[in-house]
């Protein structure tokens, strides 16, 4: 009896659900876009994250093909509140809400909704008429997760682009610009109370591609070379995105936000381009996501934080047939329209063994129904067993 009355509590906490709001698990995750018309459907999208062990995954909408085929798979998604949705979500509450019981609740538990990202690169953007109202919407959205009890579990959030800060080299001395900060400080506030973080897409690719001259291609490809030294920070730079990052972090202390994370919530390198598109390549685009990953895998800081684990989603999952802009927006993809690798950094396409990981998602389902009834019957038989 002494030894189940102190394996009792045990069971009793491991079946008290831990409520924290974390949209990431890892180092590693992926865009998955779909402005394509020849792309794998989502059931074979799951089948080759599942392969590919690819967890965490962000979608730019809340497509309900996509999370039902996520459903039962333990891949962790987050979803998109559109640009073109934020007025209207901004202005009306109770539009907000239903938006929420629609495309999240409705899905959860079995679809693992983890985030919401509540518009894309709006601040520093073109459609100025969408800087004002971005708050409001964050804040209706977040408010109906409360309502619903769902904001224990799924994370409120935007990605910024590098446009939102006025220099950021060296790294110690960024900024947010002038025009964006009274927008800024206030949705920083927002999320400091809500603890979300500053999610940032990094491009390294764009920045060389702007300036090749003067930029070495090897410091954006996490090559070795001799990299940039912060004078104040008094650190050492060998690769482009962690000076991104840092640029973030350094942008966030100068406005009073030292304690907020910066998460990559997108990053990568066309493997094809236009002609003035200077290095977008398949060789810069296989050796720029292949060191990324051997980068994330150490799961390691930056060196002006190096206890903060850089965590970041790929962009991108497939090549776009249908993306508008130039020949580069089409061109992202660790994956080509059929499933097959657009080049090798240690993944394999639908086409490499694709009947055996079609099975993957019924096999893990069908373990993970297994291993649940077997832990219920094993704590059931003990709480029985003390009772006597």
């Amino acid at each position: 009896m002494t030894i189940l009355r102190f394996f009792c509590p045990f069971f009793i906490l491991f079946f008290t659900p831990i409520v924290s709001v974390q949209a990431f698990t890892g180092t590693y995750g992926i865009n998955y876009g779909r402005i394509a018309n020849n792309i794998p459907s989502p059931d074979e999208v799951v089948t080759l994250l599942r392969a590919a062990k690819i967890r965490n995954v962000r979608i730019y909408d809340a497509d309900h093909s996509v999370l039902k085929a996520f459903s039962g798979t333990g891949l962790e998604i987050v979803v998109g509140l559109p640009n073109g949705q934020l007025q209207d979500m901004s202005s009306n509450a109770d539009h907000a809400l239903n938006w929420v019981k629609e495309n999240v609740q409705s899905f959860l538990p079995d679809t693992r909704i983890r985030g919401i990202a509540v518009g894309n690169e709006v601040l520093g953007g073109l459609d100025y008429s969408l800087w004002g109202v971005l708050l409001g919407a964050a804040k209706n959205i977040y408010n109906a997760t409360k309502k619903l009890h769902l904001d224990q579990l799924v994370q409120i959030s935007t990605a910024n682009s590098l446009a939102v800060f006025a220099n950021s080299y060296p790294p110690s001395s960024c900024k947010f610009n002038d025009n964006v900060n009274q927008y800024m400080k206030p949705l920083l506030e927002f999320f400091q109370q809500i603890g979300s973080p500053f999610c940032l897409n990094a491009y390294p690719s764009l920045a060389y591609a702007s300036d090749p001259e003067h930029i070495d291609i090897n410091y954006a490809l996490f090559e070795p070379t001799k990299g940039i030294f912060d004078p104040k920070y008094h650190l050492h730079y060998d690769n482009m995105l962690d000076a991104q990052i840092d640029a973030a972090y350094a942008a966030l202390e100068n406005a009073g936000f030292d304690k907020m994370e910066v998460i990559v919530t997108e990053t990568g390198w066309a493997s094809n381009g236009d002609q003035n598109e200077a290095g977008a390549n398949l060789t810069n685009a296989r050796t720029y996501n292949y060191n990324l990953r051997k980068r994330l895998a150490k799961r390691k800081g930056t060196p002006h934080r190096p206890k903060n684990v850089v965590k970041a989603y790929i962009f991108a999952l497939f090549n776009e047939n249908q993306k508008p802009g130039l020949s580069s927006e089409k061109n992202y993809g660790l994956f080509k329209a059929d499933g097959s690798i657009s080049y090798d950094i240690g993944f394999h396409g639908l086409n490499a063994g694709h009947s055996s990981l079609l099975s993957l998602k019924n096999i893990n389902t069908q373990g993970l129904c297994r291993s649940y009834t077997m832990v219920f019957f094993l704590s059931s038989l003990i709480l029985l067993i003390s009772w006597s």
